[in-house]
């Protein structure tokens, strides 16, 4: 797996709206959690689940965030939901998933 980058790891601080540095690790390990969750679960090519840039891959990987981090969270399940209706819509791209042969 890819390295996760530090400004990658400010974007999930910021979206999870916290300015801080206290939580980097388990922010760290919920990006891999969710690369991981996109390639092995969702068949999303590699080179797109550890594309920074790629704007679709960072939305489900933030709203991956928002769904899993800490323990008191209400809004969980509605960012579950949003999750995996972003996954699905990635694994019906060409673009993003991977072909039987590769």
């Amino acid at each position: 797996m890819a390295e996760i980058s530090q400004n990658y790891i400010f974007a999930g601080r910021s979206a999870l709206r916290i300015s801080h540095s206290k939580h980097d690790c388990e922010i760290n390990d919920l990006i891999a959690a969710a690369r991981d969750d996109l390639r092995t679960l969702g068949g999303i090519k590699a080179e797109k689940v550890n594309d920074e840039s790629d704007p679709l891959i960072k939305r489900a990987v933030m709203t991956y965030l928002k769904a899993n981090f800490g323990l008191d969270n209400p809004d969980s399940q509605k960012y579950e939901a949003s999750y995996e209706a972003m996954k699905k819509h990635l694994m019906l791209s060409s673009d993003y998933k991977e072909s039987e042969s590769e």
